[in-house]
């Protein structure tokens, strides 16, 4: 990987760790998952992947890890993914389109983390109906999140993904 690709990164995810502990008041509500849709769509899967690791070990050093850890770096991963996938398969789609695509990613998101409570042999359905209001914030902010940092990471994205991956 270059040198310039992983300084970028590492931007990246301080951006996401910044992010995610400014907004640590506001249950579910984050820029990170905004940021990963974002990157992932201009840079790629791989970056996704990356960005959705190093984001979630890093801003949990801070904010505290446990078992859900490996579940943030689960459904980051997979939202990471797909939106890369989108980038490269549907790389015109258009804004309106993303911003409802970030709001199912944060359902999608909660969905995920509430599959962590099959593995530790806790009741899966209380826990994730429960959770429901939380998702629905994580949607809402993910939209908010979306259209108001989709230009400007765009603006320097757009440009880095095409001179890296020359």
């Amino acid at each position: 990987m270059p040198t310039k690709k992983l300084a970028l990164l590492g931007v990246l995810i301080a951006l996401c760790v910044v992010g995610r502990i400014a907004f640590a008041s506001i249950p579910n509500v984050q820029p990170v998952t905004a940021i990963i849709i974002i990157c992932s769509f201009w840079m790629g899967p791989v970056t996704g992947l990356i960005l959705a690791c190093g984001s979630t070990i890093a801003s949990n050093m801070v904010l505290g890890s446990g078992t859900w850890t490996v579940t943030q770096i689960i459904a980051w991963s997979i939202i990471g993914l797909m939106s890369g996938m989108i980038g490269k398969w549907f790389h015109k789609t258009p804004v309106v389109i993303l911003a409802i695509y970030a709001g199912v990613c944060g359902l999608l998101y909660g969905f995920v983390m509430s599959l962590e409570r099959l593995v530790v042999g806790k009741l899966f359905w209380p826990y994730y109906l429960a959770g429901i209001p939380f998702d629905v914030n994580h949607a809402i902010g993910n939209v908010v999140f979306f259209i108001i940092l989709f230009p400007v990471l765009s603006k320097l994205l757009k440009e880095r993904a095409a001179y890296m991956l020359q």
